[in-house]
């Protein structure tokens, strides 16, 4: 490599589409920003047609459709069919709450390849209450069996906090007993609905431990029938998780607007500037967006990242929830037990195991 050239960065792997924050539900963990994005601002068909062909011509393998809630698109299966023709791996993350058998089965006429359904508990009556919805435990185990009936891949999402992590066991058996061929176990991430909602859904350490110890014993006892992926807690780790794979290397996300993000809650750190496919092509924004520019490589690092032999495992953890306890979205991930903030999440976690047990949902309007 001559001094004139960079090195080539490499191709995203996929593509998070966030067609809508439109929802049903008001799950208290909600990944979408607290300022929503309205409908009359959402990206038209042909608009993401175009975005998945340059997704498509820049590497990326796969799309996630996703919100809010994807089936409030009327044209959701119009996109899903412009995804699949631009020779992309389809995957639709629903609530299962407005998607019909109709819709489904027109899904699956266009190409989709997979289905994720989101379920908040395997206890009917308190699934319910935590998505804010009546019947909706009902409704996904509907969809489900519709899924399966048309031998479409089935992934079961469960956000696991105070409410449900006694019922981690009973999760796996619901998503096997549903015919699903893998599920998520995702600890709840604090930030926006999630990070306002922190005191309610925060377990302690001991409900935390046993969770990720539960999930190896089950992982053993139903290998061969299930795959069985999780998330670490991050408020009880010992090390960051490479988040995202590392800050603008292996994936992006779109906006229901059409701003390109590093990350889904890269908006929370105030001072990025994040460009729009309404006005640039998605491989101008890949390589030159200063939002993507920001943490990639290494030379933002403060100490002990920058010396640390984990730099390149993890990059340093998350940006964002860097920023939210310490103030600076440069600072080693609080969650590291290197990180000199490190005493400032194990201060946030004893607090919340202290507290008392308060669930309580954050209506999203």
């Amino acid at each position: 490599m001559t001094a004139l050239e960079a090195p080539r960065l490499p191709a995203p792997i996929g593509l998070l589409a966030e067609l809508t924050h439109r929802c049903p539900l008001g799950c208290p963990y909600c990944s979408n920003p607290l300022a929503l994005e309205q409908a009359a601002d959402e990206l038209d068909t042909a608009t993401w047609a175009r975005v998945f062909r340059e997704a498509a011509t820049l590497g990326i393998l796969q799309v996630h459709l996703s919100g809010g809630e994807p089936g409030a698109r009327r044209d959701l299966v119009e996109i899903s069919a412009a995804a699949h023709a631009a020779g992309l791996y389809t995957n639709l993350i629903t609530s299962a709450i407005g998607i019909t058998a109709q819709t489904l089965a027109a899904l699956a006429d266009a190409g989709l390849d997979h289905v994720q359904i989101s379920i908040q508990d395997s206890d009917p009556a308190s699934a319910d209450q935590i998505a804010g919805y009546r019947g909706g435990f009902d409704r996904k185990c509907a969809l489900a069996a519709e899924v399966v009936r048309l031998r479409l891949p089935l992934t079961i999402n469960v956000v696991v906090h105070r409410a449900n992590i006694e019922r981690i066991e009973d999760m796996v058996e619901l998503a096997l007993g549903l015919g699903a061929s893998r599920i998520e176990i995702a600890h709840a991430q604090y930030y926006g609905w999630a990070l306002k909602n922190r005191a309610a859904l925060m377990p302690t350490r001991d409900q935390a431990v046993a969770a990720v110890q539960q999930v190896e014993v089950l992982r053993k006892r139903y290998h061969g029938r299930i795959v069985i992926d999780a998330v670490t807690p991050d408020y009880y780790a010992r090390f960051p998780k490479a988040c995202v794979g590392g800050w603008g290397r292996r994936s992006l996300n779109v906006t229901p607007s059409g701003r390109v993000l590093p990350c889904h809650a890269a908006e929370s750190i105030p001072g990025l500037e994040f460009w729009n496919v309404r006005e640039h092509a998605l491989d101008d924004i890949w390589e030159n967006a200063p939002a993507f520019r920001a943490f990639r490589g290494n030379d933002w690092m403060q100490e002990p990242c920058r010396s640390c032999a984990r730099k390149d495992l993890d990059f340093g953890g998350c940006r964002c929830q860097a920023f939210l306890i310490t103030g600076d979205a440069r600072a080693a991930d609080p969650a590291c037990h290197l990180s000199p903030h490190h005493a400032d999440v194990e201060a946030l976690a004893a607090q919340q195991a202290n507290s008392a047990y308060e669930y309580r949902r954050v209506g999203k309007g």
